[in-house]
């Protein structure tokens, strides 16, 4: 092989290396002149002649990942536009109700999925879903687009199907009466996917007109997004399936192989996906217990590519009888080292500051009561809380006042109380105390769950007696 081959080979080599330390996923930067977009020779859907599409894969606010499709006809100029979700599906389902009250409330952002059913009661209208494409817009955007589509073939329809024709011009007239807040109505989303979202305006105060419902999905809804088990697969006979190993990518391992005591001794790691760039990277995993709690499953990532670093804890139990309800009085540096194990299903609030976090947020973890308050700094200051950017100047100033307020909280000036709210029961908070007892900054409330909260726990439609039985 010629040197000047070899050199080929060499520069080829590290320009792979190169793109592969990249994120997949990057964020939108105006200084970011290497947009890394993908263009595609694909037929135009208007004169079905050959136009460009360009891809470009990179992160939106509130949508997480997703792909941005353009495309161009050279011949007749025919241009389309869309937006579709990268992110991954999510653990459940979610249904928003906003209650749309004044102009503002219009202006709301919205991002929907391809898998969202958008509904408005108080005029009968619902797009189902897959029938639009996933988009970014807002509250009016919606109704606009749905006004266009009906004026489409109006003037036709005029002609051919009059009564027709006069039914839709009477339905737009009601959605007209909606675009000028004459009346008070509700807009509801609902997304097997858990990809939607509507901006919190006051955030990060909680959202008093929008109302968010997880929910499981069923099995039709699992299928439509492409998600099976194995009782599918196998046609529902699980025991002939079992007998037939070869077909199986995880194989049962033989009793007394690998014993409880090893678990809790071992650091498993598997391959993942970099919740940030999407990267490729390894996760260690390990159970451990926590003393006078319970066991968990500590799990931690570090990306190669990004350096994003995160940890997650998982409750190593089942769901309690009771939930479970901790407030934390923070007015010294004592206060601040507490260790704290927050569940995925805990959501935070602190009163004095009128700030609510969800459950879903933060995620699982374990850390201090430091480590809880820095985490909700970071996310609402580095976040994709709002669109910083485009956001007004009266959005901007409060999100800073409330900054400043929440460093004064970090810094021990103001004294406020943080509370962590379990319905399943499986958070913990360290009590001073030698005993283990509440100390007199501490109190822990266990109460009956009410039948929302069974529900979004899923423990509403579970059989505890005669399970084996269809």
């Amino acid at each position: 092989m010629s040197s000047h081959n070899i050199e080929s080979v060499s520069t080829g080599s590290e320009a792979v290396d190169e793109i592969l330390k990249k994120p997949l996923f990057r964020d939108i930067n105006a200084d970011d002149t290497d947009a890394d977009a993908t263009e595609i020779e694909s037929a135009c859907m208007s004169c079905f002649r050959s136009g460009v599409t360009r891809l470009l894969l990179t992160k939106i606010p509130f949508f997480k990942e997703i792909v941005l499709m353009s495309f161009k006809c050279g011949y007749c100029g025919f241009e389309n536009n869309e937006v579709q979700s990268a992110s991954e599906i999510q653990k459940r389902g979610i249904r928003i109700a906003l209650n749309v009250q004044t102009r503002t409330d219009l202006n709301r952002r919205v991002v929907r999925s391809d898998y969202t059913c958008v509904q408005i009661p108080e005029v009968e209208l619902e797009i189902p879903a897959q029938t639009q494409k996933g988009e970014i817009t807002t509250v009016e955007g919606i109704i606009d687009r749905t006004i266009r589509g009906l004026n489409q073939d109006q003037e036709k329809r005029k002609v051919e199907h009059s009564d027709a024709a006069a039914a839709i011009d009477a339905f737009i007239e009601r959605l007209q009466a909606l675009k000028e807040m004459k009346t008070s109505f509700t807009l509801i989303l609902e997304d097997i996917s858990g990809n939607s979202f509507i901006e919190n305006p006051d955030a990060p105060a909680a959202d008093r007109n929008c109302k968010t419902v997880q929910f499981m999905r069923s099995d039709e809804e699992n299928h439509l997004l492409g998600i099976y088990d194995k009782t599918d697969v196998a046609g529902g006979d699980i025991e002939q399936t079992c007998k037939r190993e070869d077909n199986h990518l995880l194989k049962p391992l033989d009793d007394g192989a690998w014993t409880y005591e090893d678990l809790h001794g071992e650091v498993l790691q598997f391959r993942t996906l970099c919740p940030e760039c999407r990267s490729a990277c390894e996760t260690n995993m390990k159970l451990t217990n926590i003393p006078h709690f319970k066991e968990v499953v500590i799990m931690a990532t570090v990306c190669d590519v990004c350096g994003c670093k995160t940890n997650e804890v998982k409750s190593g139990g089942g769901i309690e009888e009771k939930g479970v309800r901790f407030e934390v009085t923070i007015a010294t540096k004592e206060d601040l080292t507490r260790d704290v194990l927050k569940s995925e299903t805990c959501s935070l609030r602190i009163p004095e500051l009128d700030c609510e976090v969800g459950p879903s947020a933060l995620g699982g973890r374990f850390t201090t009561v430091e480590g809880i308050l820095l985490a909700m700094k970071d996310q609402l200051e580095n976040g994709d809380l709002m669109f910083h950017d485009s956001s007004d100047e009266t959005t901007k100033e409060r999100l800073q006042k409330f900054l400043t307020k929440f460093n004064d909280v970090i810094s021990l000036k103001t004294e406020v109380s943080l509370i962590l709210d379990d319905p399943a029961g499986n958070s913990f908070v360290q009590s001073l105390l030698d005993n283990d007892e509440p100390d007199d900054k501490l109190k822990i409330v266990k109460y009956e769950r009410n039948y929302d909260q069974n529900e979004e726990l899923g423990l509403n439609d579970i059989k505890t007696e005669n399970y084996e039985t269809p």
